[in-house]
């Protein structure tokens, strides 16, 4: 016998997941599928341990590939703006992120739409990267799906703060979110000994919130 209780809850996620629309669940299995040949690589179910490092080699964001780095294949200078966002260090990253992107996204998809939140998206994607190699020091890769996260979060507050203005509401909790989220980027990169790609959270936020915020400027 089943109580009701557990019936409610599994009735809940099941309500949940079809709310998540379906652009989403595509996202997150393109991520997914690199990440578990990976993992399976690693723990030697099948390919060879060097599988995560050939991946990063070829789909990671190198920003020395703007310089005068020779690249793997013609279009990897162009490739990597986005195939680095699909390439997570393993399985806890991959989690982390892909429980942002099912929290995040459905609020901004039932807004925005499938094209314009794919379109925040990938500018996010993109405006990571950019601002990454404008200005990282750092010649190891760039990798995970985090610029595209943070941009999610800029076009949700671009909208936030929007609605605030046309209703003369208080901007404080907008501006008080945004301190949050640079303290969290201050404190994980202290924890990680600087090991955190805050400019290509910054890069994403920015995009993010660009991309959302001048089109609603222009309805006006």
């Amino acid at each position: 016998m089943v109580k009701a209780g557990t019936v409610m809850r599994a009735g809940d996620a099941v309500r949940w997941m079809r709310s998540v629309p379906s652009i989403v669940w595509l996202l997150l299995a393109v991520a997914l599928v690199p990440e578990l040949l990976l993992s399976g690589a690693d723990m030697g179910l099948w390919g060879n341990l060097r599988w995560r490092g050939w991946a990063f080699h070829y789909g990671g964001f190198w920003a020395a590939l703007l310089d005068d780095w020779r690249p793997n294949y013609s279009a990897q200078p162009y490739a990597m703006f986005f195939t680095y966002g699909f390439l997570h260090a393993g399985p806890v990253h991959f989690l982390v992120n892909a429980i942002t992107l099912l929290s995040l996204s459905p609020p901004l998809a039932e807004s925005e739409g499938t094209l314009r939140f794919l379109l925040v998206f990938v500018a996010s994607l993109f405006g990571g990267a950019a601002v990454f190699a404008l200005l990282s020091p750092v010649p190891a890769p760039m990798i995970g799906m985090s610029g595209a996260l943070f941009g999610l979060a800029g076009a949700l507050l671009a909208r936030e703060y929007a609605d605030r203005a046309a209703l003369s509401l208080a901007l404080w909790p907008v501006i008080q979110t945004v301190l949050g989220l640079v303290a969290m980027n201050v404190v994980l990169w202290w924890a990680m000994h600087g090991h955190l790609a805050w400019q290509t959270h910054l890069g994403g936020f920015l995009a993010g919130w660009v991309v959302t915020s001048v089109p609603a400027r222009f309805r006006r």
